[in-house]
């Protein structure tokens, strides 16, 4: 009759090393780990939905004329409101611009049919503006010169009137980095398409009656547009 081996403080280790690890093989699972959950460190956020490196490209922290543009948080915004090139809606001729109020875009016509499409915020009721006209003039950061009517809405804005020598260009100046200056019959009309750092007003009617556009898509218009470019404002 054979007998058993003795049981030594070696071999009980041993059994109790693979009792543990049976027991931890017992308790794993082949389920994938949640978005954003590590096991070698802190949880990192998982990416918005709707984010692309596209996109995040188009929307990206700008570095321009010194001032450094924030990126925006594009996947806050309703996607039909991103650049993007779009089959001609306007029937205008190649080069005008074409803001379509009631829908909130901003079209500049292009050769073969298409348009490049912008999403804009526009003018508070009774502070908008309609019918064709010709951007004059454009400019790189300007400076912002607010008209004695809003200055009388706003007294506290006289510190930047032409009489004072209005604000200078820059991150927090309510142009932005680009502006184009709509004209109509030879004069000002003092209603402009410019940028705004503030990104959630696209879609909005919340402007003092001028087109506001995000920074990063100003700087596309800007560079697109052409000299004297026909501009027809629908409302």
């Amino acid at each position: 009759m054979s007998s058993m081996p003795p049981l030594t403080r070696r071999s009980l280790l041993s059994l109790t090393g693979l009792g543990a690890a049976s027991l931890l093989a017992s308790c794993t699972t082949s389920r994938p780990l949640p978005p954003g959950v590590r096991l070698d460190g802190p949880a990192v956020p998982a990416a918005p939905k709707g984010r692309t490196p596209e996109l995040d490209a188009m929307y990206g922290e700008v570095y321009d004329g010194g001032f450094v543009i924030p990126a925006v948080p594009y996947w806050k915004i309703p996607d039909r409101f991103y650049r993007q090139q779009v089959v001609d809606p306007t029937g205008e001729v190649p080069g005008t611009v074409v803001v379509d109020t009631p829908n909130r875009f901003l079209y500049l016509v292009e050769r073969g049919g298409t348009a490049m499409r912008y999403g804009v915020g526009i003018g508070r009721d009774g502070f908008s503006w309609g019918g064709a006209g010709v951007i004059q003039w454009r400019q790189k950061w300007p400076k912002w010169t607010p008209p004695d009517e809003m200055i009388a809405r706003q007294p506290e804005l006289e510190i930047y009137s032409v009489r004072n020598g209005g604000k200078p260009g820059g991150i927090d100046n309510p142009l932005g980095a680009r502006a184009l200056y709509i004209f109509q019959n030879g004069q000002d009309t003092l209603y402009r398409l410019h940028g705004s750092p503030e990104w959630n007003s696209i879609g909005k009617a919340v402007s003092s009656g001028c087109v506001r556009l995000m920074n990063q898509d100003v700087i596309d218009l800007y560079e697109r547009v052409p000299n004297k470019a026909k501009i027809v404002v629908r409302q």
